[in-house]
């Protein structure tokens, strides 16, 4: 049976230049769109997204998923803000949404495979019989690092057109094919929380209000009261809203007895940490010490640093240097060269 390709369409210019370029491959191929907010922006991106197949010539769906995309990313991510975690929500929604559920409908289709514009490339480690996952040739615009919660299957039936491209050529490719989409803007925010306020958005979602609590030192100190241990996040100074004699920042969260917990600049520095969730890509299992550059947010720099594996779900990465503001609930990425190695939610 000839290999069939579902291109993951979101009306942006990524996605429609990797649908351009499996279809100009040879490929029988498709697009769909996940459909997963109710909202008018929700419908036009959509819209977009058809316009753009239909240029290209391919056949075009739309996967109806408001309900398991509320419940699977939007529900885990205001819990893991109220449990007093910082999330990632686009990892869970790549690892259950599109590489799980999106697929799952393709196959339901008969598409085999399926395809992204992410900026990475997928190989298959002929010595380790594994598949693994690269940086995008592109580092200025690299998405290894929300992508390294993919397993061995996803990983085998995914393909990634835009692994070797830069932005100024995907963007020429679109134009030079007439996309309507070559010049739309890129958006930054998490698509469901478009203004960027989280506690908002918590709140409207919920009916719950945040809730007040105690700012707390290092040593015990009641200082002032929070706003709801939502509004902060690690390493925050500016707008806590207190008078204090010297600059303290928000050095943790507990949401047991729903304190924030303020210190110096220097208490902020750590060079251990433990991480759950754990997936790995280049092995099944690390079996003792090993040197990584670890990388704990999305844009932070990677570093040095020795893993081992602790138990069947998490790690210990100890750092060569202390690192600033750790941050709990975000991803754990471990790099070997332009290699993924795997990674975890930091605890």
């Amino acid at each position: 049976m000839p290999h069939k390709i579902m291109i993951a369409m979101s009306g942006g210019v990524d996605s429609s230049v990797a649908a351009l370029l499996i279809k100009e491959s040879g490929a029988l191929c498709g697009g769909a769109v996940m459909r997963l907010m109710p909202s008018e922006k929700s419908a036009a991106e959509a819209d977009d997204a058809r316009r753009a197949a239909e240029r290209i010539g391919i056949p075009f769906y739309i996967f109806e998923l408001t309900g398991e995309f509320a419940s699977c990313v939007i529900d885990d991510f205001i819990s893991a803000y109220r449990k007093g975690f910082t999330p990632n929500p686009c990892v869970v929604c790549n690892r259950v949404m599109k590489f799980g559920l999106f697929f799952d409908r393709a196959a339901e289709l008969g598409y085999d495979s399926m395809a992204t514009g992410h900026y990475a490339r997928i190989f298959f480690d002929a010595g380790a019989k594994r598949w693994g996952l690269k940086k995008g040739a592109d580092e200025s615009k690299d998405q290894s690092y929300v992508l390294y919660s993919l397993t061995q299957a996803q990983l085998s039936r995914t393909l990634f057109p835009l692994g070797e491209l830069n932005k100024a050529q995907v963007r020429e490719a679109a134009l030079e094919s007439s996309l309507e989409n070559a010049k739309k803007r890129e958006s930054q925010d998490i698509c469901f929380v478009p203004d960027g306020d989280y506690v908002s958005f918590i709140e409207r979602r919920t009916g719950v209000p945040a809730r007040p609590g105690d700012f707390v030192t290092e040593s015990g100190d009641v200082v002032g009261r929070h706003r709801g241990i939502e509004r902060y996040t690690i390493g925050q100074r500016r707008g806590l809203g207190l008078s204090l004699r010297e600059p303290l920042y928000v050095c943790g969260k507990r949401a047991d007895d729903n304190t924030v917990i303020l210190g110096k600049n220097e208490d902020l520095y750590s060079t251990r940490f433990t991480a759950s969730n754990i997936n790995l890509i280049t092995c099944e299992k690390i079996t003792g010490p090993l040197r990584v550059m670890a990388k704990v947010r999305y844009r932070a720099k990677e570093e040095p640093a020795v893993v081992e594996q602790i138990s069947e779900d998490r790690m210990l990465v100890e750092f060569d240097r202390p690192q600033r503001a750790v941050t709990p609930g975000q991803a754990a990425v471990l790099y070997d060269g332009d290699c993924v190695v795997g990674g975890g939610t930091i605890d």
